[in-house]
């Protein structure tokens, strides 16, 4: 899942650590493809670092319940199908595509049906103190966090998550995540099919996305 809908989770909380935790292994993911955290197991004095443990265990956890769920496997599949005609000539495995597709309509429908609020994930985001975040991170095991606080303040600054409200938006963010692995991923003429082809996918499940989100919470509530 992309942060929104990790943030969906805990949208109730006042834990900003946590909820920091909850979606830092992709903040770190996407700050440097090489970093490689497991921190699942570790325990700190510190109880702001446990709470960003203790998200992080709950993203893994979250993801796990994702990727097995019916409903990931059939509408990735879904929408690899239907997006192969529009990335005609393109390097982007269709496989991936439907992928990250699925996962960035999930958010968009997550802001325009008002399940949660950009502001409030930034909120926390704001909320949690550098010290903290670069005490986890040298107990993690991350040599440099330099390179993750330089991504993580242009992210905050950016506010690019505003973006995901906008419907036609969904074909750029997913250009965008394409680039950091192929330098030119698709033509204009991929970018204008695909977004036709995510606008009417996105209509499509806007009457059941939210069982995908009641299932993982009911198994939450039993973990």
């Amino acid at each position: 899942m992309n942060f929104l809908s990790h943030f969906y989770f805990d949208r109730n909380t006042d834990n900003c650590y946590h909820v920091l935790g909850t979606v830092l292994p992709d903040l770190l993911k996407n700050a440097d493809k090489t970093i490689i955290l497991h921190p699942e197991k570790l325990h700190h004095e510190n109880k702001p670092i446990n709470f960003i443990i203790q998200g992080w265990n709950k993203h893994l956890l979250v993801d796990r319940y994702f990727h097995s769920s019916d409903f990931f496997l059939t509408h990735s599949h879904q929408l690899k199908k239907i997006l192969i005609p529009a990335i005609a000539g393109s390097p982007v495995k269709p496989f991936f595509l439907g992928h990250i597709a699925l996962e960035l309509i999930l958010d968009n429908l997550l802001l325009t049906t008002k399940k949660i609020t950009v502001d409030g994930f930034y909120d926390h985001l704001n909320g949690c103190k550098g010290p903290v975040i670069d005490e986890f991170l040298i107990f993690a095991g991350l040599k440099d966090p330099l390179v993750f606080f330089k991504f993580y303040e242009e992210f905050k600054k950016s506010r690019y998550l505003y973006s995901y409200a906008e419907t036609r938006e969904i074909a750029y963010a997913l250009k965008r995540i394409c680039m950091r692995i192929w330098k030119d991923p698709f033509t204009t003429e991929n970018e204008v099919q695909m977004n036709e082809v995510l606008t009417t996918y996105r209509t499509r499940l806007m009457d059941e996305f939210m069982s995908i989100f009641d299932d993982i919470e009911e198994k939450l509530s039993v973990t």
